[in-house]
C-alpha cells in the first residue's frame, strides 16, 4: 500500500532525530568517563564541596566573632598623659615709675589612669597624677628688689567605684547585648543545621531522581528493543505475503518514535546529572563536567515503618525551625527582663579612697606619696527617680505584647509541623500503595504482551494491538520506577520535617 506524504515527513524526522541521538551517545560516551557514587558518597561531597553550606558555615563564625567583641565592654581604658606648661607675667611698674620685672614659672604634670566595668554592673577607676611647678618671681624688701624662686611639688593615687542598686543591677545595657548575642549564636548554629538538612534532603531526592532517569533511559531502550523486534517480525511476515504493507509501517513508525524517546530520556538523564552535580562540587569545570556520574544503588521500596507519635516527638524536640522559634522567645524574655529592670529609680553608691604628697620637690612629694599617711576618701550615694517614666513603661508595655506574639507563633509552629508529618506518613502510605499497583501493573501488561505476540504470531491478533499493548507496557514500566522515585522521595520528606535527616543518614556535625 502506498504511503500518504504526512506518513512519509513523520517517518523521516523521526529518523533524523534517531540518527542525531545515536551520535550524541556515541560522542558523550566518547569524551565522558563514569563514577559510581551511593547516595552516602555524595552527602560526603557534598558535605565538603557544596557552595551553599560553604557560605553559611560562615554565618556562625561571624555571630561568635560578635559575642565575642561585645565582651569588650568591659575591658579597662588606660591612660597616660603628660603636659609642661610655662607662663612669664607681665612686669609691674610702681609709684616713681620704679619697675619689678614679671614672674616665670614652668610647670611639669603626669597623670595616668585605669578605667572599667564588670559584669555586675560597676564601675571603677584608678587614677594617678603627680605635678612639679617652679620658676621665679620679684619682690622688695628693705634690701631692694630681690628674686624669689620657687618650687613645689604634688602627688595622688587614688581608687573609684560606682555600684548601681536598683536600675542596672541584675541586667545593664552591656549584659543585654552580650545574652542577646550569645542567643544569636545558637539560632546561626541552627540556621546552619538546617541548611544542611534542606541541601543534603535536595540531594537524596536529586539522586533517586537521577536513579529515576537512568532507569527511564533503559525503559525507553527496551520499548526500542521490543519495536525494532515487531519490525524485523513484520518484515518477514509481509515478505511471504502474510502481513499488509501499512502494518510494517506502523511498526516502522512506533520503533522511530521509541528512539526519539530514548533521545529525550538522555536528555532529562544529563540535566538531572548536572543539577547533581552542583550540590556536590565546587569546582564544576575543572572535575566534574565531563564526568558521568552512575548511582550506585537501585530505587527500592521497603515496607514503611511510622508512627504518627513518635514522629511528633522527634519534630518537636528537632526540628531547627521550631528550637530557634524558642530562641526568639528567650530572647524577647532577656529584652523584657532589661525593660523591667529599667522602670525602677536609679539608686547607686559611690565611694573613692586614695592619697596624697606634697613636697618642696618632685622627690618630696612622691616620697610623701610612698608613705601613705595622708590619706583621703569619700562614699555617698545618689538617687535619681523619673516622675513620669514614660519611655520605660511603654517599651516594657511593648515588649509584653511581643512576647505574647512570640509565644502564639511558637504554638503555631508547633501546630503546623504536626500537620505536616501527618500529611507526609499519608502520603507515604499512599505512595507505596501506588508502586504495589503499578508493579502490578507492569507485571499484568508484559503477560499481556507475551500473549498478545503469540496471537499475532497465530494470526489472531494485529500489529495494531501488539504496538498498542507495547505502548502500555512502557508506560507501564515508566510509572513503576516513577512511583518509587516518588515512595523514595517522601520518606525523605518525612525525615526533614522530623528533623532528623542527619539522624537517619548516620551524619555527625562537628562542633568547634
Amino acid at each position: 500500500m502506498p504511503q500518504s506524504p504526512l506518513t512519509m515527513r513523520i517517518l523521516r524526522i523521526l529518523c533524523v532525530l534517531a540518527i542525531a541521538g545515536t551520535v550524541a551517545m556515541a560522542q558523550t560516551n566518547a569524551t565522558n568517563t563514569v563514577r559510581q557514587l551511593s547516595l552516602q558518597d555524595c552527602i560526603q561531597l557534598a558535605l565538603q564541596h557544596n557552595l551553599d553550606l560553604q557560605i553559611d558555615r560562615y554565618n556562625p563564625q561571624i555571630a561568635l566573632f560578635n559575642l565575642r567583641g561585645d565582651y569588650g565592654a568591659y575591658d579597662p581604658s588606660f591612660s597616660l598623659s603628660g603636659q609642661h606648661d610655662h607662663n612669664e607675667a607681665g612686669s609691674q611698674i610702681l609709684a616713681g615709675g620704679f619697675i619689678i620685672p614679671g614672674s616665670i614659672s614652668d610647670d611639669n604634670s603626669f597623670s595616668g589612669g585605669l578605667t572599667g566595668a564588670t559584669p555586675i554592673g560597676t564601675t571603677y577607676s584608678l587614677q594617678g597624677n603627680t605635678r612639679d611647678q617652679y620658676g621665679q618671681s620679684f619682690g622688695l624688701d628693705t634690701n631692694g628688689l630681690i628674686a624669689r624662686p620657687f618650687e613645689n611639688s604634688g602627688a595622688s593615687a587614688s581608687i573609684s567605684a560606682t555600684q548601681p542598686l536598683l536600675k542596672n543591677l541584675w541586667i545593664d545595657n552591656n549584659r543585654l547585648v552580650i545574652r542577646i548575642a550569645r542567643n544569636r549564636l545558637k539560632y546561626s548554629e541552627l540556621t546552619l543545621r538546617l541548611q544542611i538538612m534542606q541541601t543534603i534532603t535536595t540531594l537524596e531526592q536529586a539522586y533517586y531522581d537521577l536513579i529515576y532517569n537512568r532507569e527511564n533511559v533503559i525503559v525507553q531502550q527496551k520499548a526500542v528493543e521490543l519495536a525494532e523486534r515487531l519490525v524485523m517480525e513484520n518484515r518477514k511476515r509481509l515478505e511471504v505475503g502474510a502481513l499488509a504493507p501499512l502494518d510494517l509501517q506502523s511498526a516502522e513508525a512506533q520503533a522511530a518514535s521509541t528512539r526519539a524517546a530514548v533521545i529525550a530520556a538522555n536528555s532529562q538523564l544529563g540535566t538531572q546529572e548536572r543539577l547533581l552535580k552542583s550540590l556536590i562540587t565546587d569546582a564544576y569545570a575543572n572535575e566534574w563536567a565531563n564526568v558521568g556520574i552512575e548511582p550506585g544503588a537501585k530505587l527500592m521500596a521497603p515496607a514503611p515503618v511510622v508512627n504518627l507519635q513518635d514522629s511528633w516527638s522527634k519534630g518537636l524536640a528537632q526540628r531547627p525551625e521550631l528550637l530557634q522559634a524558642k530562641l526568639d522567645v528567650e530572647r524577647q524574655g532577656i529584652q523584657l527582663k532589661y525593660d523591667k529592670n529599667q522602670l525602677w529609680p536609679e539608686l547607686d553608691v559611690f565611694g573613692t579612697y586614695g592619697f596624697n604628697g606634697s613636697g618642696k620637690e618632685f622627690s618630696s612629694a612622691l616620697g610623701d606619696f610612698q608613705t601613705t599617711d595622708r590619706p583621703f576618701y569619700t562614699y555617698g550615694g545618689k538617687i535619681i527617680v523619673p516622675l513620669a517614666n514614660v519611655r520605660a513603661r511603654n517599651s516594657y508595655k511593648a515588649d509584653k505584647a511581643n512576647m505574647q506574639q512570640f509565644v502564639l507563633t511558637l504554638k503555631q509552629l508547633e501546630q503546623n509541623i504536626m500537620i505536616q508529618i501527618d500529611n507526609d506518613i499519608g502520603t507515604i502510605q499512599a505512595n507505596y500503595d501506588q508502586v504495589q499497583a503499578t508493579r502490578a501493573a507492569r507485571e499484568y501488561e508484559e503477560a499481556a504482551l507475551d500473549a498478545e505476540q503469540k496471537k499475532l504470531e497465530s494470526g489472531k491478533s494485529t500489529t495494531y494491538t501488539v504496538l498498542q499493548v507495547q505502548r502500555d507496557l512502557t508506560t507501564a514500566r515508566g510509572n513503576e520506577i516513577q512511583a518509587l522515585d516518588t515512595y523514595n522521595k517522601s520518606l525523605s520528606q518525612l525525615s526533614l520535617h522530623e528533623g532528623s535527616t542527619l539522624d537517619r543518614l548516620n551524619i555527625t556535625l562537628e562542633t568547634k
